[in-house]
């Protein structure tokens, strides 16, 4: 037997960096290593995308995702390559942050 994929999801555009599933939401949370996070369903529709902070966007602050991790309740955490810790709701806004100069990992 050969197993097959559920599903393809797509929509970035660069390498993917890091990943988390939340199955008792349905929700496949990713984040590529020029890009925003996307959001997708388990069937892989694309639901939202994370943008980090308005002031860390740009090219010299770019927002690298290093580290997912979503919770039953509906909240996601993403922990970004300049320190920066980022809660979203699994609606796309933006609930906290925190900046850190801990290495992470």
């Amino acid at each position: 037997d050969f197993a097959t994929p559920r599903a393809v999801l797509t929509g970035h555009d660069y390498e993917i960096t890091c990943a988390a599933i939340c199955a008792e939401l349905g929700l496949v949370i990713s984040g590529s290593k020029e890009g925003p996070c996307l959001i997708h369903s388990m069937n892989g529709d694309l639901l939202r995308t994370l943008e980090g902070p308005e002031r860390f966007e740009g090219p010299e602050n770019c927002l690298r995702p290093k580290l997912i991790q979503a919770s039953r309740e509906g909240h996601c955490v993403i922990y970004y390559e300049n320190g920066l810790f980022c809660v979203f709701s699994v609606n796309g806004r933006l609930q906290a942050t925190m900046e850190t100069d801990d290495k992470i990992r």
